[in-house]
């Protein structure tokens, strides 16, 4: 393996990382009040919100990958990874909450109002951790989870009021 290699998966990653960081951002951004709420459900009950991402992922995606490699349609082959990849947006966005989270855990007086301040700090912050590949799948569980259930209406809600 030569230095370009090296380069290659650094960059790589580092992009990969800094896209999530923009997605939690864009997120933040377009959608307030569901970001509060998956940063509240992911801070009172976060292994509730793994165990719904888990129930919802696991059956949706091995459904849909067998669907994909079963059929000959090209079409449906394209909707089986398209649905895969929904998922897993949507669960970026949940794990924005999360970020939100992490930043509001770090806010500093210059934040006043301004919510994607701390979501870029705790997005920087998570997507480091991402560096350990073990919380990777387990933050975005969650973050479905947390997505599900605040989008399902379950519990309390946010004291931002519906979403």
């Amino acid at each position: 393996m030569n230095l370009a290699d090296v380069f290659t998966v650094v960059l790589s990653v580092a992009g990969l990382l800094t896209v999530c960081v923009g997605w939690w951002l864009a997120v933040a951004g377009l959608f307030p009040r569901l970001v509060e709420g998956c940063a509240d459900k992911l801070g009172t009950v976060p292994l509730k919100c793994f165990a719904v991402g888990l129930a919802c992922a696991v059956p949706l995606i091995l459904g849909l990958a067998g669907l994909g490699k079963i059929s000959t349609n090209p079409v449906a082959k394209f909707l089986s990874v398209a649905l895969v990849m929904v998922t897993v947006l949507l669960a970026l966005a949940g794990t924005a909450g999360l970020a939100l989270r992490i930043g509001r855990g770090m806010g500093t007086a210059a934040d006043g109002d301004e919510n994607w301040r701390r979501v870029r700090r705790g997005g920087i912050v998570l997507a480091i951790t991402y560096g350990t590949i073990v919380l990777l799948p387990v933050t975005l569980l969650a973050g479905l989870g947390a997505m599900v259930l605040v989008r399902s209406g379950s519990g309390e809600k946010t004291a931002a009021g519906p979403i």
